[in-house]
């Protein structure tokens, strides 16, 4: 289409709108006459033949409109040899694509026939408008000269005089407000002393407003200047403001001060300098504190002080102004904080007053755009200015804490800087969330360090009080527990494990508030430190060791009726036997029988400890205020605190029980030894062939633990092995040395079964203390570190009470004349004819010996209370060793009858009919022990083969004496050997 229309302009045809244009309005427009539209309806009507010879057609007729076809055609196109044939032909192409492109301009006149008429209707209309309007214009030009002509001068004076006159009222009002600009500096002046800022700025915008309207009088100029001095100096006043709010925060101040920051425009600004107020307050704050006490230190005015840095000069505090010192600094520095917290409080508030309560002009979209933005910004500086602050406030306590030695410390003191500095860690995580990691960083290094000095020297205190322990009872009260110690006021009320829980009063759960929240109105959280100074005093022990006889009376009283048994009694019972839930009822006899047992002395559960047990108590109430002040270092104190455990273990095992395990049987006392000498232990190999060791092997495990970690071997002279190096020495303690004045060697105190009761139930005492407080010390372990709580109380506190049986072991075994009733055993005469009716003087003899033990057992309760598992352990081994005694006597019969066989069932029999009568203790100890081996006399060849094997609780002489005896007389020689080498072959593992 664009060919065709560029080949139209050079043969001088226009589109129809182009001939209108060109066209005058009367102008006739010429339509194509009937011979030239019949010829172009002639042409091929075919339009993709009609496209094809438009396409052929070359492109240089279409390149320009000054294009000559005519001279092209001649130039270019004719052969230098004319032939009239291809002249014609190519004379054909060219009128073909002449025709072409006529036809196809007749088709766009054609089409555009519709456009050209509406065209030219418009034009028509067009010329009749500008018609209408010249006639309006001419009239409108006579008009205004009428108009003109009709005025006068005088009408157009009046006009101008009103005009001058409105000029001049307004020009007295503009003087009238300069006048009142003139005088605003004094009003300024007032509420700038009136606090009154908003107010102040307010009234300065407005006059520069109204300024800048006038200023095109020259007295204007310099009232401009004033009222930007004048502004210049309200900025500076309220940056005064904005910075007393760091210190002491007032909400109708600061509120004050924000609305002026508003009105200004700089309210990010105003966030900016609050912080930079808050960081130079806290330095100017603890810079003032701790010169004011190192000026009073120094007695003097010497201004060097002043000039030091803050670092220098805490090393200038002394040991006795520390504490006070550093409390007075947490008192200010937490008034810093509680201000930066009130002003997040204050802001969180006004923005949710203004969410709440929007501005009446919303439309304003600008302003609450900015506003938005202003929010936004203060929000995120004062979050982040949290964490700065609190950083801040860390660097320069931590200045303080490493300005000082506090090695030498009194512990009492180094707790209370603990409490402190814990006190403010606390503050630290409620203020932004935040570990206390530069505080606890400095604290935990100066808390170890200290803590090691101390515990060594605890431990070497505690050595000391071991060695010169006579163990004697520490007079107590009835209801002792370590609750009522000074050392664990820190825990609050807790129960104690002697309490029946039905006696424990319930505690009700209070929403505990965060410091900020209960010192929101006033009060300060270091202030209770003063208190916490104060010497305080707690009574625990009794007025006349025991509480008062008028008491056992009432617990020990004859009852009429089961119904009438306190149930505390019942709780008691059934805890101190068993440690079981307690039962349902109990009745009198079994209270009758328990007073027989527990040796009048039970005064309602005494707790049974000394001086050391006490101070070790003590000890570790005041480590757990060292771990509940500073989780950090729990580990190391938790890790002291069974060193503690183990030490005074250790103490009381080699006091009692370490060297009566190695008594061996040598040459036996005379017959005319004299009394209360030196008595024989029997073999020990009597009680352990049962199987049933002393030492159990965790206990074993336990105290061998204790002396290669703890006991310095070295410095006793007991080491053997490679020397430690000085570092691991310095870590340990010598072991411990019985005291002088402690006698184990007497038997009318039952070999010092008196200090004895009172070292180990003191001990068991110290591990139920322990359990009790297991709870309490595994929520201070860290989560990583608790598997070594949890094995300390399964390998050592729960061992405690295994020592009962060693150390118990060598009273019993030289309370009783075992060897004496060997004697008179081997003086019966066994191969009898007839069945005796009678029993044998040994048992009455053995009998005797119990009834002696059993009275000095009641002459030892007399000095202290023997409980009742202490009473079943000695009788248990009284009795064992009887029984084995007994057994070991049948083994040295030469010759039995079968009438002897059932003399020595009489003889036990007996033996046991008395002996319930002394002892509560069931079933008897080791009774089927004795009795089976009575029985395996009447067993047969083959029977005895089976006893032999199955029964190896029996020594090697005993079962020979069953064959050489009880076999003997009616079995061949090889049928013995044979029953001999099965008994040497059991015994071949144990050489």
């Amino acid at each position: 289409m664009q060919k065709i229309k560029s080949l139209m302009a050079r043969q001088g045809l226009k589109s129809p709108q182009e001939s209108v244009v060109d066209m005058s309005p009367v102008e006739s427009f010429r339509t194509p006459s009937k011979e030239e539209l019949r010829e172009l309806r002639e042409q091929p009507t075919d339009p993709q033949a009609e496209q094809e010879i438009i396409d052929r057609i070359e492109e240089v007729y279409f390149s320009s409109d000054s294009f000559d076809m005519v001279q092209y055609e001649l130039e270019q196109r004719l052969p230098p040899d004319l032939n009239l044939l291809e002249l014609e032909e190519y004379r054909d192409k060219l009128k073909r694509q002449q025709a072409a492109v006529s036809k196809r301009v007749a088709d766009l006149i054609l089409e555009k026939q519709p456009s050209y008429v509406k065209e030219l209707e418009r034009v028509t209309s067009l010329q009749t408008n500008l018609q209408l309007a010249a006639v309006i214009c001419t009239n409108a030009r006579r008009q205004l000269r009428s108009a003109k002509e009709g005025f006068t001068e005088a009408s157009l004076g009046l006009l101008a005089n009103q005009r001058r006159r409105q000029l001049l009222t307004g020009l007295l009002k503009s003087l009238r407000t300069i006048k009142t600009l003139q005088r605003t500096d004094v009003r300024l002046s007032e509420m700038l002393e009136e606090e009154d800022y908003p107010g102040a700025i307010q009234l300065c915008l407005e006059c520069q407003k109204a300024a800048s309207t006038f200023k095109h009088y020259n007295c204007i100029s310099e009232l401009n200047s004033k009222l930007q001095d004048t502004l210049e100096q309200i900025e500076e006043q309220l940056d005064v403001a904005l910075s007393k709010t760091c210190k002491h925060f007032d909400v109708s101040h600061y509120t004050k001060v924000q609305l002026a920051y508003k009105l200004l425009g700089k309210t990010q600004t105003a966030m900016d300098q609050l912080h930079m107020h808050f960081t130079q307050a806290i330095h100017n704050t603890v810079f003032q504190v701790v010169l004011g006490y190192v000026e009073l230190c120094a007695g003097n005015a010497d201004t060097k002080f002043q000039k030091m840095q803050y670092k220098d000069l805490c090393t200038h505090i002394t040991t006795d102004s520390y504490i006070p010192c550093l409390t007075d600094l947490c008192k200010a520095l937490w008034e810093v904080m509680l201000s930066y917290h009130l002003t997040m409080l204050w802001h969180d508030e006004h923005y949710k007053e203004e969410e709440a309560t929007p501005g009446a002009d919303d439309s304003s979209a600008e302003g609450s755009d900015e506003s938005t933005v202003d929010r936004n910004y203060v929000k995120k500086k004062l979050e982040h200015g949290l964490t700065r602050i609190w950083q801040d406030v860390q660097l320069k306590v931590k200045a303080y804490l490493l300005g000082t030695d506090v090695s030498n410390f009194k512990y009492d003191d180094f707790i209370v800087v603990l409490d402190v500095i814990s006190r403010l860690m606390q503050v630290g995580e409620e203020f932004c969330g935040s570990k206390s990691e530069v505080l606890q960083e400095s604290i935990k290094r100066q808390s170890v360090n200290y803590f090691k000095n101390y515990h060594r020297t605890r431990l070497e205190e505690l050595r000391m009080f071991l060695e010169n322990e006579t163990w004697e009872l520490c007079p107590v009260k009835y209801n002792f527990s370590i609750a009522q110690l000074q050392e664990f006021n820190f825990m609050g009320q807790c129960r104690s494990p002697s309490v029946s829980p039905s006696r424990q009063l319930e505690s009700t759960e209070l929403v505990e508030l965060s410091l900020f929240e209960q010192y929101l109105q006033g009060g300060n959280p270091f202030e209770m430190q003063i208190d916490n100074k104060e010497e305080e005093t707690d009574d625990v022990l009794a007025s006349n060791g025991y509480e008062s006889d008028e008491l056992e009376k009432s617990v020990y009283q004859d009852y009429d009726s089961d119904s009438d048994v306190p149930e505390e009694l019942k709780q008691d019972y059934v805890d101190e036997q068993t440690g079981d839930a307690p039962v349902k009822s109990v009745s009198r006899e079994t209270l009758r029988s328990r007073k027989r047992s527990d040796y009048n002395l039970n005064r309602a559960n005494a707790p049974i400890l000394t001086n050391t047990t006490l101070n070790v108590i003590r000890l570790v109430g005041k480590y757990m205020q060292m771990m509940n002040i500073l989780k950090p270092i729990a580990f190391d104190v938790i890790h002291c605190v069974s060193q503690l455990f183990d030490y005074y273990l250790y103490a009381v095992y080699t006091f009692f029980g370490r060297n009566d395990m190695h008594f061996q049987s040598a040459s036996l006392p005379s017959q005319g030894s004299q009394p209360g000498a030196s008595r024989q232990v029997v073999p020990i190999y009597w009680y352990e062939s049962s199987g049933l060791g002393l030492i159990s092997s965790r206990l074993r495990t336990t105290l061998s633990r204790i002396q290669e970690s703890l006991i310095d071997v070295e410095a006793g002279g007991e080491n053997t092995g490679p020397h430690a190096s000085p570092e691991d020495r310095r870590e340990k303690v010598p072991s411990p040395h019985l005291s002088q004045l402690v006698v184990l060697t007497a038997s009318d105190t039952l070999y010092g079964l008196a200090e004895r009761v009172v070292a180990t139930e003191s001990l068991v005492f110290l591990a139920e203390q322990f359990e009790f407080l297991h709870l309490h010390l595994d929520t201070m372990m860290p989560s990583a570190k608790k598997p070594f709580l949890q094995q300390f109380y399964s390998q050592t506190v729960s061992t405690a009470s295994e020592l009962r049986k060693p150390i118990y072991w060598i009273v019993a075994a030289k309370a009783i004349d075992y060897e004496q009733m060997l004697l008179l055993m081997a003086g019966v005469k066994w191969d009898i004819k007839e069945i005796m009716s009678q029993h044998n003087v040994y048992v009455d003899v053995l009998l005797k010996e119990f009834e002696k033990f059993n009275q000095r057992l009641g002459d030892v309760s007399k000095i202290v209370r023997i409980p009742l598992p202490v009473s079943n352990v000695l009788w248990e081994h009284c009795i064992r060793l009887a029984n084995r005694t007994l057994v070991e006597g049948y083994a040295n019969v030469k010759k039995c009858s079968n009438e002897g066989r059932a003399l020595m069932q009489l003889d036990f029999q007996q033996f046991l009919m008395k002996l319930e009568k002394l002892t509560d203790l069931r079933p008897i100890p080791d009774k089927e022990f004795v009795e089976t081996y009575i029985k395996a006399y009447y067993l047969t060849e083959n029977d005895m083969e089976q006893f032999i094997k199955n029964h190896r609780e029996y020594s090697m002489k005993q079962l020979t004496n069953l064959v050489n005896v009880c076999l003997g007389s009616h079995i061949n020689k090889k049928a013995r050997q044979k029953l001999l080498a099965a008994i040497d072959d059991i015994d071949r593992p144990k050489r």
